[in-house]
């Protein structure tokens, strides 16, 4: 009897070869035999059932070995074949794996007929408690999906150096920063794929597992649409739309136009949330018109070009060697391109005809899209200021120009620029912003609760200054001194009407205000900069700690950035060893890494 069979279980097989015959290449596979687990998320794989529930956080040589069985492998590419690749009977898998097809700007053909999965392949779904788990790898090997081949006209070896996009690999810092990122994204509410684990290849190279619900891409539609392939185009909403329903994320909706609306307008809905809560957050996610960086449910993949910053640095670029992403604030825009796109795919898929893309400017679903987007930064504005949910609904619903006002005066310190102007960073260029409206929003109410007044424009202005700020860009000018009053009587009057619209006391409100904005604006929140540096000390103590303490670290670091004021979860207690040693002084480093950079990109 073979342990841990739901591991065991996922060999290639998936849904989507059945109903999207036209959307992948599959490829044969070989065992490579010389990985090492280095991390592997219990939580995880506890939620998607690959291990018991009372499963200990422990990487028995069992559970190890169900993992590498099933993940350490290499796809046998088309350069394999050409060249008479030798590789032992023994070594050979007996499933295929899928390569997806989907649209990248990457490519020069601008339909998707050679762009998708590049270095990756799914490794297959599994159903647990209700809900069907996708499961992909990425670094098992180069796909003729790559934008190498598609740019030279030829297959690749896997793991060569010559050109951009065409080794097939991946890093170990890669699944470990993602395992960072996405861990913390999830606890704190911002729909995300998860690393299920990492592993170490002898060639230096890893293999990141990665799990979602559901992990198509917008791109997945898109190229089908471009081509004008229906019937593709068709499988690929069918499959995505049949996954939400059985997940319970959509309602039960019977085959065909009722569907294929609800779609659309499901996606407008979600990109709008989704990209508010991006700019209102400051998370960085490069959307563009290809849709290929998003999941079509809103949640986040791919973390090579997503960055958290600590202030509104809304003039960051990310530097792609052939073109430069779009910033913080272009996001919004972008998403309602990919929203104008389903209008498109919606009105195609009902009565087959693909009007010209121009024709869905005015769509309602425009409208839609727009409404959910205003309403989520405002309601995220007063959220985060530490008003609990019904001050916050009553606030959005009765005192609209009174948020209003505070918007503005907020906007003022968050989007303000140094005088510096732009400067190169090691992966784009930016143009720093110097004020922490989070900063202000920890300490005024502490202020407040000492004396219900403003307090004077020059400690504002030193409690908002960031290491970014200069002199020049910090000093109290009357304009400043307006805007910082404007800012504190909006907010205090904001106490004011929240108490009388839930029938508290002003002072209960201002108390209650001041301990969850403490939690929700912690001084010490990650930054891209700070999961950067996260990254490189856990990969270099890799050896000194063993693969469950790499998960206890990362969880009690993810448990430090838990940014919900109701959220009481525990991780498990140090235990005493010489590799927890190791482990408490690790994640002490990371905790102040945090702190130094925490106004960062």
């Amino acid at each position: 009897m073979s342990t841990y069979p739901r591991i065991r279980r996922l060999d290639g097989k998936h849904p989507f070869k059945t109903a999207v015959p036209d959307g992948f290449v599959d490829y044969h596979a070989r065992r490579v035999r010389d990985g090492e687990v280095v991390f592997f998320n219990f939580e995880l794989a506890r939620e998607m059932g690959l291990v018991p529930a009372t499963h200990a956080d422990t990487l028995t040589p069992e559970l190890s070995r169900a993992i590498l069985d099933t993940f350490c492998l290499q796809i046998i590419n088309e350069y394999d074949i050409e060249h008479d690749t030798p590789i032992a009977e023994r070594d050979r898998l007996p499933g295929t794996y899928m390569a997806t097809r989907y649209l990248q700007l990457q490519h020069p053909n601008r339909n998707g007929t050679t762009s998708g999965d590049g270095r990756s392949v799914w490794n297959g779904t599994v159903r647990h408690n209700g809900v069907t788990w996708d499961v992909s790898s990425c670094g098992t090997g180069v796909t003729q999906l790559c934008p190498a081949t598609a740019i030279e006209g030829k297959y690749f070896k896997t793991g060569t150096k010559i050109t951009s996009y065409g080794c097939g690999t991946a890093a170990i810092a890669e699944g470990i920063c993602a395992a960072l990122m996405s861990e913390t994204f999830h606890r704190n509410g911002i729909a995300t794929e998860r690393v299920l684990a990492v592993i170490e290849l002898a060639s230096g190279y890893a293999i990141n597992v990665r799990a979602g619900r559901n992990l198509l891409r917008p791109s997945h539609f898109f190229c089908h649409l471009k081509q004008r392939n229906l019937d593709a185009l068709r499988g690929v909403a069918d499959h995505f739309a049949a996954r939400q329903i059985a997940n319970g994320c959509w309602p039960k909706l019977p085959r065909g136009s009722r569907r294929y609306r609800y779609l659309a307008d499901e996606v407008a809905r979600t990109l709008a949330r989704v990209t508010a809560t991006f700019e209102r957050e400051y998370v960085f996610c490069w959307l563009d018109w290809d849709g290929d960086n998003i999941l079509a449910d809103g949640g986040i993949i791919d973390y090579g070009s997503i960055r958290q910053f600590g202030l509104f640095h809304r003039e960051y670029r990310f530097d792609d060697v052939q073109r430069m992403s779009s910033t913080l604030t272009e996001q919004r825009a972008k998403a309602r391109g990919i929203v104008q796109n389903f209008a498109q795919i919606r009105d195609y898929l009902i009565d087959g005809n693909c009007a010209p893309l121009r024709s869905f400017a005015n769509d309602p679903i425009l409208e839609l899209f727009d409404r959910e987007f205003d309403h989520t930064k405002r309601e995220l504005l007063v959220a985060n200021l530490g008003f609990d949910s019904e001050q916050t609904r009553q606030l959005l619903a009765h005192a609209g120009p009174l948020v209003e006002r505070f918007s503005k005066a907020h906007a003022y310190f968050e989007r303000a620029r140094s005088s510096r102007g732009p400067r190169p960073v090691t992966d784009g260029i930016t143009w720093n912003a110097v004020f922490s409206v989070r900063d202000l929003q920890r300490e005024l109410p502490q202020r407040f609760l000492i004396q219900a007044s403003p307090i004077p424009a020059a400690e504002f202005l030193e409690i908002a200054a960031s290491g970014y700020a200069s002199p020049r860009d910090s000093r109290s000018t009357p304009h400043r001194a307006r805007m910082a009053n404007q800012f504190q009587r909006a907010w205090l009057e904001m106490f004011v009407e929240a108490a009388r619209l839930t029938r508290q006391t002003p002072g209960e409100v201002l108390a209650g205000v001041a301990e969850r904005s403490a939690r929700i604006n912690r001084y010490d929140r990650i930054t891209g900069d700070s999961i950067e540096y996260a990254t490189s000390r856990l990969v270099r103590n890799r050896r000194k700690i063993t693969s469950a303490n790499m998960y206890d670290v990362i969880e009690r670091f993810v448990h430090h950035q838990i940014l919900n004021p109701t959220d009481r979860d525990c991780v498990p207690v140090f235990r005493p060893g010489p590799s927890q040693r190791s482990s408490r002084r690790v994640l002490d480093s990371l905790v102040r890494a945090m702190e130094f950079y925490r106004h960062g990109l």
